[in-house]
């Protein structure tokens, strides 16, 4: 980039090749206790991301998964890939405060050992195939999640960008139009 040139978020994700916390909360709609991604140390546009989640006891699922034997739950691990590959394809969409990117699908999700605190989980989501016609914008991704060397999660994610604002009220008891 040039000097004098402004810096939105899509020119921030077309420089960089990873992003920190504050950057990944511009891009992903989610907040805590459910945002499931901590950094992304690899970025490459409409490719490839990979992202760290760490694992820790404050997490509240542990409190109910399992008593005296905390194991994350694999549908978190599966929705922490689904955040990254949403990290990944919301760097492409110019109005994306607007959007948000919802699971259609999830096939041949596999769990190798389990998720404890003091992990750090590497998640890995590479793009499978993007699809957008007017109207409709919808993606493909596999993503594989490790700890250390050793694959714990895998799953193949579908999903589509949706208004944020469909289904939800006026506030008159109204369904908003789209």
């Amino acid at each position: 980039m040039t000097e004098g040139t402004p810096v939105t978020e899509t020119s921030l994700a077309e420089t960089k090749t990873g992003l920190d916390i504050h950057e990944i909360l511009k891009i992903l709609p989610h907040r805590y206790p459910f945002l499931l991604i901590d950094r992304v140390l690899e970025l490459k546009r409409k490719e490839r991301i990979v992202a760290i989640k760490n694992v820790t006891i404050n997490e509240p699922f542990f409190n109910g998964h399992f008593p005296g034997l905390p194991i994350m739950p694999g549908v978190l691990i599966v929705e922490a890939i689904a955040q990254a590959g949403g990290a990944l394809l919301l760097t492409e969409v110019e109005d994306r405060s607007d959007k948000v990117m919802v699971f259609t699908g999830i096939e041949r999700a596999r769990f190798r050992r389990p998720v404890s605190p003091g992990d750090q989980l590497r998640i890995t989501v590479e793009l499978k195939g993007w699809r957008e016609v007017p109207g409709m914008t919808a993606a493909k991704m596999f993503g594989v999640a490790q700890v250390g060397d050793k694959k714990v999660a895998e799953a193949m994610v579908s999903c589509q960008l949706i208004n944020a604002h469909r289904g939800r009220g006026t506030g008159n008891g109204e369904e908003e139009a789209e």
